[in-house]
């Protein structure tokens, strides 16, 4: 499974420790990923996700996963967030 955020993007950043000797060893820092129940009002249910902490805060600032999905570019999420994305605005589409 690999370390990135479905929602945001986020993957591992690369850098150095670096001691008081001035020793420099390469580090990972990886993103706080947590798995996670999102509700779409939209279709009704619950989306299961792979979502960083940062990106769990900025869609409950947006006011939902639909609101957040809607805004997001397709360059960020994943497939199979692309995939509910669709699925949300065919819905939305069908009720007006």
């Amino acid at each position: 499974m690999s370390r990135i955020c479905e929602l945001t993007g986020k993957t591992r950043l690369v850098g150095n420790n670096v001691s008081h000797a001035k020793n420099r060893t390469k580090k990972t820092f990886l993103p706080n990923l947590q798995n996670v129940t999102l509700l779409s009002d939209t279709l009704g249910k619950g989306v299961k996700l792979r979502v960083s902490t940062h990106g769990l805060r900025s869609v409950e600032h947006v006011g939902g996963l639909d609101n957040w999905l809607l805004k997001t570019k397709d360059e960020k999420l994943s497939l199979r967030v692309k995939r509910i994305k669709k699925e949300i605005v065919k819905k939305q589409a069908a009720a007006a």
